[in-house]
């Protein structure tokens, strides 16, 4: 009862949060103008400037957040135990990572829709702009590799989700087409789309049982004969695919595609939920069995700063901040749906990783491998991430939710199916998201620096997917420069990843900071609280880092997080003189209100 007990208090908190500190930041501190002026009826281009329902762009933009981040993050932080994970994606979710996601989407909607690099020099100096850009495009570079790497390995380890997975493409255009070409009604619309979606998750794991027990192997295994493993050949054709998602007008693939996600998302959550009362009915041994808090041990960094850049998607991300500086402000139609997309989305991100601790925590410890309670726990949680590769890192969920949801009667391998196209579709999203933006920061760039021909989106996109490619097939090991063939060097980034994308998180809140100090008063404090935080655990993150690095003799990995960190302090120092002086006016005044 006390994972029960445990999801209803997180619930219930995330409500009344949306309800009293989401409606006071969207009347008193941004007061949201319904009838306030906004890019996708401005520009409106049919491309990536397209006016679109508050229900569908809370689907596009979710899906695009969250990605696998509040899956691995928490399997990753609940190390420490499960308390200081649960109070960080509760409490920071709240008060830090709903601010910034809906600070920078209401910012961004106030200028022309821009992203945050392009806004940080309006509201700082045109030097952060530079500054901002090159850590986003890291940043950026890391993300697209990894997560095409995530999705190479859930298709490793659960095959019977791929057919699934590519499948959802044709059901995401015919679904753009009946609402925004035949105006079909959208509930009746998302009942067919939803419902082909989980015949196709059904069918997968079918053909892939029928398969094995017809010829001995999987459908797919054919690829493990190739001379390229097929992690790598799943992240060759990903990257391929991200470059038509991104080319492709926004109502095309990718919006319908991130919504038909949302729903998969709320039906998971919801057989989560209920799995939560129905396996603590069935099961004797279903409590939290993982430890509340364990203290250091093995290889495992010290709780503090570490598991505030470990666990990011959940609490707060700065890869939100490019999704609401990106995409989604070019589409939404009325300002006041900020608050339902910006800080509604991030509240139910939140409650996914509250879930997904107690499928670790209690749902782990019904049984696995002939080993329940503490024992089952202790056998994926033996030392640090680096050590491990990422199944194991996915595993624990998808065995504590297969147990769960098994309380249902869903059968174990109908479970590890939903849960294997679960994981692959929202890294999809967030994948194919930040070849967009990628797509749109080089473009940017490319304006600025009068190069036209870069600019173009079919140019922008290729030298996007071009350099992720050459992330995710980099090795880095001893500090050497290589390339192989199974496409994990991007996991070998991912530690220094966690200290960027966090870094992000508060130069944004930086930039929010500016925007509501211009405003006079108090209200900076709103944003500029957190981002003193974020700060302060991103900065001794990086220099912990840094001294690893250099210990271990990985000088790519310390020459990059070096020059990360220089920049970030750069432009803190900027930001702070300015702010010291009193000058806070932009040097260009295009805000809409």
């Amino acid at each position: 009862m006390d994972a029960l007990l445990l999801m209803l208090l997180c619930g219930a908190g995330y409500v009344i949060a949306y309800h009293t500190y989401g409606r006071f930041l969207a009347r008193k501190i941004f007061r949201l103008n319904p009838d306030a002026p906004v890019p996708s009826r401005e520009f409106q281009d049919g491309v990536d400037y397209v006016p679109s329902r508050k229900e569908v762009i809370f689907g596009h933009h979710f899906t695009s957040i969250a990605g696998t981040g509040p899956i691995v993050g928490p399997a990753i932080g609940i190390i420490w135990g499960w308390l200081p994970a649960l109070l960080w994606v509760t409490l920071g979710c709240i008060l830090m990572g709903a601010v910034h996601d809906f600070g920078t989407l209401v910012i961004s909607l106030r200028n022309e829709g821009k992203s945050i690099s392009e806004i940080a020099a309006r509201y700082i100096n045109p030097r952060v702009r530079l500054i901002f850009f090159l850590i986003v495009f890291l940043a950026l570079l890391i993300i697209i590799a990894i997560f095409g790497v995530v999705i190479a390995t859930v298709f490793k380890l659960y095959p019977e989700c791929i057919l699934a997975i590519w499948l959802q493409i044709p059901i995401a255009v015919l679904l753009g087409w009946a609402i925004y070409k035949r105006n079909a009604p959208l509930t009746f619309s998302t009942f067919l789309a939803v419902t082909a979606m989980y015949v196709t998750v059904a069918l997968g794991a079918w053909l892939e049982g029928f398969w094995k027990s017809r010829f001995g192997h999987g459908v797919f295994a054919f690829l493990d004969a190739w001379p390229i493993p097929s992690t790598g050949t799943w992240t060759i054709i990903l990257l391929i695919y991200c470059w038509f998602a991104s080319t492709l007008p926004v109502t095309t693939l990718l919006q319908p595609r991130d919504y038909i996600n949302a729903w998969q998302l709320f039906l998971i959550m919801m057989l989560l939920g209920l799995s939560v009362p129905a396996a603590a009915l069935r099961y004797d041994n279903f409590h939290l069995s993982a430890p509340a808090y364990l203290p250091r041990f093995a290889d495992v960094p010290p709780l503090l700063p570490m598991m505030f850049v470990t666990i990011a998607c959940g609490a707060i991300s700065g890869f939100h901040s490019l999704v609401a500086s990106g995409t989604s402000p070019k589409q939404i139609s009325r300002e006041t749906d900020a608050q339902f997309i910006g800080y509604g989305s991030m509240l139910v991100e939140g409650m996914l990783a509250v879930l997904v601790i107690i499928c670790i925590a209690a749902g782990l410890g019904i049984g696995t491998g002939g080993l329940a309670g503490r024992a089952a726990w202790d056998q994926f949680y033996t030392g640090w991430m680096e050590g491990r590769g990422l199944g194991n890192n996915l595993q624990p969920v998808v065995i504590g939710a297969s147990n769960m949801l098994a309380a249902l009667g869903i059968p174990a391998v109908l479970g590890a199916a939903i849960m294997g196209v679960f994981v692959s579709s929202f890294a999809g999203t967030t994948m194919d998201t930040a070849v967009r933006i990628q797509r749109y920061v080089i473009g940017e760039l490319a304006a600025d620096f009068k190069l036209p021909r870069l600019a173009n989106r079919w140019t922008a996109t290729t030298l996007a997917v071009l350099t992720a490619a050459a992330v995710a097939f980099i090795n880095t090991s001893g500090g050497r420069i290589s390339f192989g063939a199974d496409a994990k060097g991007a996991l070998r980034l991912w530690p220094l990843f966690g200290t960027v994308n966090q870094l992000m998180a508060a130069l944004a809140l930086l930039v929010v900071t500016m925007y509501l100090k211009r405003k006079g008063g108090w209200k900076f404090l709103i944003a500029a609280v957190p981002c003193l935080i974020m700060l302060t655990l991103t900065g001794w993150a990086m220099i912990l880092n840094e001294i690893s690095y250099f210990r271990q003799q990985n000088w790519l990995l310390c020459g990059l997080g070096g020059a990360v960190f220089l920049l970030a302090c750069w432009m803190t120092i900027e930001t702070l003189v300015l702010f010291l002086k009193g000058s806070t006016a932009p040097l260009q005044e295009q805000e809409k209100e």
